[in-house]
């Protein structure tokens, strides 16, 4: 892991870009910290970072607030990454059947999805890797947010992660709903009602088969991108109670 920039931000929050090989981030940890800070990686959507930064930084300073540092990757195929041919035929595929308003098929689904996960969740191991040997980063590890098939693959294979929230608002591929079976830890799951582009019914799907003994759905009216503040807090409420 290099670090290319660092900066204060107004709540003394230091943030730091950060590449891993190709891989850019962004570390935020919190300015008054005396001791090795819990981490929350923080999923984002596949939009690259810089389109993403005033969600992610947003999410960030309040994690900081609470005592948590936070850290993000940029997606494969997204930002400045090379692109993925696969994944661009995928994504078009699905914007004419959309566009068509036709359903969205398996197939484009899982060519869509299923290579990001494979791709994408050993990056994050390995950026788990990079981050957990910094001494101002200690455990426990939650994760939030993103495309929610990388969160559940994530919650199944790193035993570092030891709860999630995540956002129900991605298509899902079929065989992920095998894997949620395989899923133990805590989960906070975040469902839009009306969010346009996401399947509700297979939300709740996924919901139902996740194998936690502790996992909590909290649905809000509204489109994508309108989840409310008290949700929010929830969330952070969540991290608060498994990750400290």
């Amino acid at each position: 892991m290099q670090f290319t920039s660092e900066q204060r931000l107004d709540d003394a929050v230091l943030e730091r870009e950060f590449t891993l090989g190709e891989i850019p981030g962004i570390l935020w940890t919190p300015g008054s910290a005396s001791a090795p800070a819990p981490l929350i990686l923080l999923g984002p959507p596949p939009l690259g970072l810089r389109k993403a930064y005033p969600r992610l930084v947003a999410r960030a300073r309040q994690s900081a607030a609470d005592g948590f540092a936070t850290a993000t990757i940029e997606l494969p195929g997204s930002g400045d990454r090379p692109r993925l041919p696969a994944a661009e035929q995928a994504l078009a595929d699905l914007r004419r059947a959309l566009e068509a308003g036709e359903p969205v098929s398996d197939e484009i689904i899982d060519a869509l999805i299923l290579p990001l996960v494979d791709r994408a969740v050993p990056e994050w191991q390995a950026a788990l890797d990079a981050l957990l040997s910094l001494p101002e980063i200690g455990g426990p590890v939650g994760y939030s947010g993103g495309v929610i098939s990388i969160g559940t693959r994530l919650a199944v294979v790193e035993p570092r992660i030891s709860a999630a929230v995540l956002f129900a608002g991605s298509f899902v591929p079929r065989a992920m709903f095998e894997e949620a079976r395989q899923v133990t830890i805590p989960l906070h799951v975040l469902l839009q009602w009306d969010d346009e582009g996401n399947d509700r019914q297979a939300a709740l799907d996924l919901f139902d088969a996740f194998g936690s003994k502790e996992k909590t759905l909290h649905a809000n009216m509204g489109g994508h991108t309108g989840v409310p503040q008290f949700a929010g807090d929830a969330a952070a409420q969540f991290f608060a109670r498994h990750l400290k």
